[in-house]
């Protein structure tokens, strides 16, 4: 069941908007629940009250965590909670993905991680995109947010909303939000020509 486990946390660091930190992979998966159910037989495991998973810098927390591996080695998982949240950081970067729904779920067949009923997933960088539904497709590499069909457009599943940040020059360190031209330097009035000793 520990193999199970680990490969399936590895799946799950393929996070949206994510290039995990690679080196999470060969970290240990610690998992704290208040109870634990497991079954050999059937290949799979429930994790229930106030779970919490890390991995390297992987962090999960969850009301419940049901963990299963199919007859062809396939793993899958659903995170239950009010909400369920991920973190991680990326890849060669000092910047975290963050992530929150009420239901988070892996196909390891499919390659895909959805997001259900009120997802968000942001980066530190300020992308931010929140729906009903998130799903990431690792095989394509492809997005798709959308709105609840039955909510009202001022409610926080209304509609899809996404903040996309522009792209840092290399090199640049400006604010979020500061005006990102290059600075031009001039000479000071006083001292635009030598002084004469």
């Amino acid at each position: 069941m520990l193999r199970i486990l680990i490969a399936l946390v590895t799946a799950l660091t393929l996070t949206p908007l994510a290039h995990a930190e690679r080196a999470d992979r060969d970290k240990p998966v610690n998992i704290e629940s208040d109870r634990m159910h497991a079954d050999d037989a059937r290949k799979t495991a429930v994790f229930e009250g106030r779970v919490v998973l890390t991995q390297g810098t992987l962090l999960i927390r969850a009301d419940r965590l049901t963990v299963r591996q199919d007859s062809e080695g396939f793993q899958f998982a659903v995170a239950v909670g009010k909400p369920t949240t991920f973190r991680q950081k990326r890849e060669g970067l000092d910047e975290y993905v963050d992530g929150e729904a009420e239901r988070i779920e892996y196909d390891g067949r499919a390659d895909r991680v959805e997001l259900f009923n009120s997802a968000r997933v942001r980066r530190d960088a300020g992308d931010d995109v929140r729906g009903s539904y998130i799903s990431y497709d690792s095989k394509t590499e492809r997005f798709r947010v959308e709105s609840a069909k039955d909510a009202s457009p001022q409610s926080r599943d209304g509609r899809v909303r996404a903040v996309i940040m522009p792209k840092r020059k290399e090199g640049s360190a400006v604010a979020p939000g500061a005006p990102a031209g290059p600075l031009e330097l001039r000479p000071a009035p006083a001292v635009a020509a030598p002084r004469q000793e």
